[in-house]
């Protein structure tokens, strides 16, 4: 019988290290290669002297990520991209190039080193690192909210194709996006859909970016913009209400309370449409198991199992009706009001 140790100890072993390739990707990232490469292959040496950087460490970092299929290196230190690694370009319509800055940002390194802190006592590793929230952290580094804010918009694209197949959005008149970011989704709904209408429900400074990805969607028109606190009040009227990876980021107690708001504002005949990860089977469903431990460490909030959302949406007033998966760990949960 075959010893199976050293099979276990090489996956082991790359999960310890799996930092070293993280930070790798977010320094190619930082100085924009995958850029650079657009037009085809570059010498390191080029790439070096166009992000001022030594020329012979910019060709081993280079040379370990063509090793993982990020980039193809070519004979005499030439790079270019592979098909993965365009979706590091900025002008991609999916570039993940703002997503990997953000989950490398050093702000959230500091958060994940202290993770034992919240296994220890469920609270947020952010708050011990950091010493705030990681919103207030933002709000004190426009930088980093606006590679997260691009992060936002990139991923609820990437989401979006697959969450209109889930659900028939063309049945409503008004629909409404509650911390809706800058408007991605509910801009690609209205697109597929010229009938409907929109509401965008977000944070005053979060709106003033909305108009650029409306009007180049086409539908600023058919948009009315509201400042809102989710956990204050909603704008009533809308006949779905769509909240896109919004309770996740919040514990049971916060999410309650912004969904109590939104059943406050919801008409007895409307929907409420909950995006987001619905926890596997045990053993199961890994990538939804990490972004719950990212909630614990960075937000605070959790993802849920489909009975946990069951439960946490009666708790507000919602009974659910169906559950339709829409992509790698997203689920459109449509909930109806009761009571």
């Amino acid at each position: 019988m075959d010893d199976p140790v050293p099979g276990h100890y090489g996956t082991l072993m790359a999960i310890a290290r799996g930092y070293q390739r993280s930070q790798a990707l977010a320094v190619a990232a930082e100085l924009g290669v995958a850029d650079l490469l657009a037009d085809g292959p570059r010498p390191a040496a080029d790439l070096a002297a166009a992000t001022g950087t030594h020329p012979d460490a910019l060709y081993r970092l280079l040379r370990a990520l063509a090793a993982i299929g990020v980039f193809a290196e070519h004979d005499d230190r030439r790079f270019s991209l592979t098909a993965m690694g365009e979706l590091l370009r900025r002008d991609h319509p999916h570039s993940l190039d703002p997503a990997v800055r953000m989950f490398c940002a050093g702000y959230e390194w500091r958060a994940w080193g202290e993770l034992g802190h919240s296994i220890r006592t469920g609270e947020s590793a952010a708050r011990q690192a950091l010493g705030t929230d990681i919103w207030e952290y933002r709000r004190r580094h426009p930088e980093e909210a606006e590679v997260f804010d691009a992060a936002m918009r990139t991923m609820a694209a990437s989401y979006a194709d697959a969450i209109l197949a889930a659900h028939d959005f063309g049945r409503y008149g008004v629909v409404a996006g509650v911390g809706g970011g800058t408007g991605v989704l509910l801009a690609a709904i209205l697109r597929a859909h010229p009938g409907v209408r929109g509401v965008l429900a977000e944070q005053p400074h979060v709106l003033e970016r909305a108009p650029a990805v409306l009007e180049a969607a086409g539908v600023a028109d058919r948009v009315k913009l509201v400042g809102c606190d989710f956990f204050a009040a909603v704008p009533s009227g809308a006949d779905a209400y769509v909240l896109l990876r919004v309770l996740h980021d919040w514990s049971d107690g916060d999410a309650l309370t912004i969904l109590r708001r939104v059943r406050q504002a919801l008409p007895a005949s409307a929907r409420l449409l909950v995006v987001d990860g619905v926890v596997g089977p045990p053993g199961e469903d890994a990538l939804t198991k990490f972004l719950d431990l990212m909630m614990l460490v960075s937000a605070g909030g959790r993802e849920r199992t489909e009975d946990e959302w069951t439960a946490l949406l009666g708790d507000a007033g919602f009974a659910v009706e169906a559950v339709v998966p829409a992509g790698p760990g997203r689920s459109v949960m449509e909930a109806v009001p009761v009571g």
